[in-house]
């Protein structure tokens, strides 16, 4: 095979370049990708010269010697730079497989037809060297890329950093970062941040950020955008709003079932840190013990208050309900929680008896030791308010003390939409 081709080297070099041309002329007219990126000229260049490879890794593998692949790893990494997608780089390296095959058995022909069996066993060995280019190829490609892709989010994930941890009011580092993370300069802005697993898993990927897209499966089109930031202590996301309620946060959030803050609407990227430290005040207000919910901060301002002061909170404990909290834990545990149902079911002593299981009675009797014990009557409005308050305080001291549980076999660390991704939404600016 080696002396065939010296023989019809120089016919064969002629082939090429006409091939070279061809596939050019149609890889322009067909792929808009490699239009817009390359002129015909330069792309003529790396056809032909890569055509001229595959002949010499076909002379260097019939003589036992391995394929040079270093050129095309540098194709590779080159294109996935450049953006070009990987379908259109492997749709130019087939076309360029069979041409050259076809100028093979062409020059073959013209010059002794009668050798052309000789050449069959070069077939087998033409298209491995095409493989190994091509696997190359590829491989470097999808490396660069994720090279690439590594790099972008950790360079979303910085600027996110920069608007949900920066300081409040106007700043030309929280301009730019909402212009390069594709912000507006005014809208309607809010931030989630979701509770951590504790566990003691991890509760989400590694720091990242999941591309900008709408969130939230089929329909998502219509849904608020969101960047998602995964951090070790917690999820957060930026939400750009839109024309959608902030309620319209509870509907995105519902399918992953965890606990979530929800921070004020606000008009600036530049405002999005306020918005970011209030929605972390939010979720302190929804206490473990209330299962997966989504608080909006403009819902629960009384309890944010008493979240927001926390010596002021374990004062309001001790001057409000201390008289309840000596008392030994299964009573106590039994008055708060009545206190506390009697409070969500808005004063109904009747509503409050039917989520108890008990007797509107038993209800009564329980609200009277309490007004007993802690000296206030739920009559007044005024001691209503610090009942209520001091009994806030004391859920948020029982979500705030540490607990240790088990890591349920297979659960998954992310859970936002996206994502990416990544919960990875997601999975994962």
């Amino acid at each position: 095979m080696e002396r065939i081709i010296e023989e019809i080297r120089e016919d064969l070099s002629r082939r090429i370049a006409v091939a070279a041309d061809r596939l050019a002329d149609r890889t322009l007219a067909e792929d808009p990708a490699y239009a817009a990126l390359l002129g015909r000229a330069e792309l003529r260049e790396r056809i032909h010269h890569t055509l001229r490879q595959a002949v010499e890794g076909l002379l260097r593998s019939s003589r036992g010697l391995p394929v040079e692949l270093a050129e095309a790893r540098a194709v590779g990494a080159l294109r996935a730079e450049q953006g070009l997608p990987l379908a259109s780089l492997l749709r130019t390296h087939r076309r360029g497989g069979r041409l050259l095959w076809q100028s093979l058995t062409e020059a073959v022909t013209a010059h002794d037809r009668a050798a052309l069996p000789r050449l069959l066993p070069a077939a087998s060995v033409m298209w491995d060297v095409v493989d190994q280019m091509t696997d190359a190829m590829t491989e470097s490609y999808r490396l660069t890329e994720a090279a690439h892709g590594d790099r972008d989010r950790e360079r979303r994930a910085a600027l996110l950093d920069v608007l949900l941890d920066g300081a409040d009011g106007p700043s030309a580092a929280a301009e730019a970062a909402a212009a390069q993370l594709g912000l507006p300069d005014r809208g309607r802005f809010t931030v989630v941040v979701l509770a951590a697993e504790v566990s003691g898993a991890p509760s989400a990927a590694p720091a990242a950020a999941v591309p900008p897209a709408p969130a939230g499966g089929p329909g998502a089109a219509s849904a608020p955008r969101v960047l998602w930031r995964f951090r070790a202590d917690g999820e957060v996301g930026l939400v750009e709003l839109g024309h959608h309620p902030l309620e319209s946060v509870r509907d995105l959030l519902a399918p992953l079932g965890v606990r979530a803050g929800v921070g004020p609407v606000v008009a600036a990227p530049a405002e999005v840190a306020r918005a970011h430290r209030l929605a972390a005040l939010a979720l302190r207000t929804a206490p473990e013990s209330e299962g997966p919910r989504t608080a909006l901060l403009d819902e629960r301002l009384p309890a944010a208050l008493v979240a927001a002061q926390a010596e002021l909170a374990g004062r309001l404990r001790q001057v409000v309900l201390g008289p309840v909290l000596a008392l030994p834990s299964e009573d106590r545990r039994t008055l708060l929680t009545t206190l506390g149902t009697w409070l969500a079911c808005q004063g109904s002593t009747t509503d409050a008896a039917q989520r108890l299981y008990c007797h509107r009675n038993t209800v009564s009797n329980r609200l009277r030791r309490v007004e007993q014990l802690t000296g206030r009557s739920l009559s007044d409005p005024r001691h209503v308010v610090e009942l209520a308050l001091a009994h806030s305080a004391v859920l948020q001291r029982v979500e705030a003390e540490p607990v240790t549980r088990p890591a349920a076999p297979g659960r998954r660390t992310s859970r936002t939409p996206g994502g990416t991704a990544r919960r990875s939404p997601r999975r994962p600016a």
